[in-house]
């Protein structure tokens, strides 16, 4: 039998709301170990020494070649393509024709005419691959899934070495000075005898490099690397760590993609399969699947947009760009409300939703509503512990005039009605206190790493 389609799902479920609120997708989970020593061990390496972070599984690859390879991105992302060119990496960001946000990836330019596009979650995957498949390019594809939709291994070990000491850690792991590289630069050297390349990258708010090659060199190269890493305090950092580090960077890892609206985009939605559509929580909610969607100013890709050439959802961005209503902020939640939470488990007959730590989203598209006096001001999304600033946080976009930081607003916490998920128990919602405060958090991530 044919997998339904992400469009029958839609339909038979009644709407994209409840099909995505109720959505039964669990978090994936990928032979990555949760923590190695402990995930607040493992936070802290990467803001005082080094923190060694696997990235080999939860990513999925599409690697295009040909003639049209380049000209496929240029024709979907916003994104100024005058200067790429072979050894330089973006961070492509595709919109619906309505301007907003489908999603983002890193898009590496490995050699003239070969690309490789690499996406946390599969919807910005396949849409590239769909454009790919369907715009009439010359190019050739071959897709590399992440290790829950894969049987076997990666194509690619993915590691990233971040923090203070990872310059020192990767010059004695390789032997050699590293090459000078200029952020989002690729360059390549050698470790365990193994030729590796390298992408100049900050995670977390931190230095650092993503180094990546074939699969069966990854052992040797990670054991290298913490051999090498032993002396500078490197600590391997489980699946539970990594999930935090964006909330660092302020990176919003899964807004709502917008592919449920827009002129053409049923046609992606019935050539995509129902079974990785993601799951809806948080609440926020509403009936109209566009006003949980973002645009790229929204969330701080506002410098990422170039009109210079044509993209879906260009016209809108030109009207938006001369005056964005919202702007991305980190919000530090008040420490009082978050420990009512937990006490609310132990006194209540119905308690507030469970807040996992140190992640505490429960559904692939979290999505919060954010209050200043009653009126819903913005939405919160990724949310959870950061142990360096001693802090529970979540990353939102709220309107400019309650953007400064240093104002007073409130984050709803929980479902009314409880959906259906899995994820998610009786409970009742409850109103959080929450500051706003810059993304990224720390002064290093906003203005240091890029240039370092």
């Amino acid at each position: 039998m044919p997998a339904l389609s992400l469009e029958d799902a839609i339909q038979q479920a009644g709407g994209t709301v409840p099909f995505l609120r109720n959505h039964p997708a669990l978090p994936h989970t990928f032979p990555v170990k949760p923590e190695f020593s402990n995930w607040r061990s493992e936070q802290r390496a990467w803001r005082e020494t080094a923190a060694l972070l696997d990235q080999s599984h939860h990513m999925a690859d599409l690697f295009v070649s040909g003639p049209d390879a380049l000209r496929l991105f240029e024709d979907i992302g916003v994104n100024n393509f005058s200067r790429f060119a072979p050894n330089v990496a973006k961070q492509l960001v595709c919109t619906n024709p309505d301007g907003y946000l489908i999603g983002d990836g890193i898009l590496f330019y490995l050699a003239e005419n070969e690309l490789d596009f690499v996406g946390a979650h599969p919807t910005i995957v396949d849409w590239v691959h769909y454009n790919a498949l369907t715009g009439g390019y010359d190019v050739e594809i071959e897709r590399d899934e992440n290790s829950f939709d894969r049987e076997g291994p990666p194509k690619l070990y993915r590691y990233e070495v971040q923090g203070p000491a990872a310059l020192a850690i990767i010059e004695r792991a390789s032997g050699a000075p590293v090459p000078e590289v200029r952020f989002f630069h690729l360059t390549e050297f050698q470790i365990a005898g193994r030729p590796v390349r390298a992408l100049r990258h900050g995670m977390a708010g931190q230095p650092g490099f993503e180094l990546f090659g074939p699969w069966q060199d990854g052992e040797l190269v990670r054991a290298a690397l913490l051999q090498a890493g032993a002396e500078h305090g490197l600590l391997p950092a489980g699946s539970r760590a990594y999930s935090t580090a964006n909330l660092e960077s302020a990176w919003v890892p899964s807004p709502p993609p917008a592919i449920f609206t827009g002129a053409g985009m049923e046609e992606f939605r019935r050539w995509r399969s129902a079974e990785r559509a993601g799951s809806l929580g948080g609440s926020f909610y509403s009936e109209q699947i566009g006003d949980y969607y973002t645009t790229p100013y929204d969330l701080g890709y506002g410098a990422i947009v170039a009109f210079d050439h044509d993209f879906p959802g260009r016209a809108a961005l030109e009207r938006i760009a001369a005056d964005p209503p919202r702007q991305k902020v980190t919000l530090i939640w008040n420490e009082d409300d978050v420990a009512g939470v937990f006490r609310a488990q132990l006194q209540s007959a119905q308690p507030a939703k469970y807040m996992e730590w140190p992640k505490a989203r429960y559904a692939l598209f979290q999505t919060d509503a954010v209050r200043a006096q009653g009126e819903l001001v913005g939405l919160s999304f990724d949310c959870g512990y950061i142990y360096n600033e001693r802090a529970f946080v979540s990353l939102a976009t709220v309107a400019n005039a309650h953007a400064q930081p240093g104002t007073e607003l409130t984050v709803l916490w929980g479902e009314a009605p409880n959906s259906r998920k899995p994820t998610v128990e009786p409970h009742a919602q409850v109103e959080i206190r929450a500051t706003v405060a810059p993304a990224p958090l720390g002064s290093f991530a906003r203005s240091g790493y890029r240039s370092a």
